[in-house]
């Protein structure tokens, strides 16, 4: 299993929001880039990004910082968070992103989203973010109203071959991740599947790993201390 360190980035700082909430962030670092060196040293080679000021307002306002920690680390970085046009996968793309995640964009607008699989292929992976059995959008601000298992069917026959899935209500809360649900996807879509949210001890990632997951992310974990990266790292592999 691959893990995925994540770096939530704002206003160019290495960040966590609590269950989506804008209100409750905390500032991790001033310097990003050094998080993802840390990652490398701990034997991590793959890189979760997301842009939160993208992912409430468009566009890629922390296109710097992430062009910045790809280049310093070369590691397999993937980044979502308020792409919603070819405009803005074209940027990433262009800037050597390995993998470019969509959200809200592939709920709302699905012909989007066919025209980015049918442009970048595996490049591309859509964001399941899940809250009450539903679909979450705009930055876990508002239902879709989609349930969730239903979306994932459809992105599978959409030809989308990665998703990264969130129980939002684990996300930050440090109480364990939701190891039902990730059995449930897994045993239902051929696909990569990642777990997103609550992944805070080694048991939880080694759990992960048995099940034959393809990844896991962890975020809150490593800036708390809560999990040894490096151990996590020997962990899932």
């Amino acid at each position: 299993m691959i893990l995925f360190p994540a770096i939530d980035l704002y206003d160019g700082k290495a960040v966590r929001l609590y269950q989506g909430d804008y209100a409750q962030m905390t500032v991790y670092s001033e310097d990003p880039v050094s998080v993802a060196r840390d990652f490398l040293d701990c034997g991590a080679d793959h890189i979760h990004l997301v842009d939160l000021a993208g992912a409430r307002d468009g566009g890629t306002p922390n296109l710097d910082t992430v062009c910045r920690i790809k280049a310093a680390t070369g590691a397999f970085c993937e980044i979502g968070g308020g792409i919603r046009s070819m405009d803005v996968i074209d940027r990433y793309a262009a800037a050597g992103l390995d993998r470019i995640i969509l959200g809200t964009a592939a709920v709302t607008d699905p012909d989007f989203l066919a025209a980015a699989v049918d442009r970048c292929g595996e490049k591309i992976a859509v964001g399941v973010d899940i809250k009450d059995g539903c679909v979450a959008v705009k930055g876990w601000t508002e239902s879709s109203g989609l349930e969730a298992f239903a979306f994932c069917e459809r992105m599978q026959t959409l030809g989308v071959r990665t998703l990264i899935c969130t129980d939002i209500s684990r996300d930050g809360a440090m109480r364990g991740t939701n190891l039902p649900l990730y059995q449930a996807l897994s045993a239902r879509f051929p696909m990569q599947i990642v777990a997103s949210g609550g992944v805070s001890t080694l048991a939880d990632v080694e759990r992960l790993a048995a099940m034959g997951l393809y990844g896991a992310i962890i975020g809150k974990a490593y800036y708390t201390g809560a999990i040894d990266l490096r151990r996590a790292v020997e962990v899932a592999s």
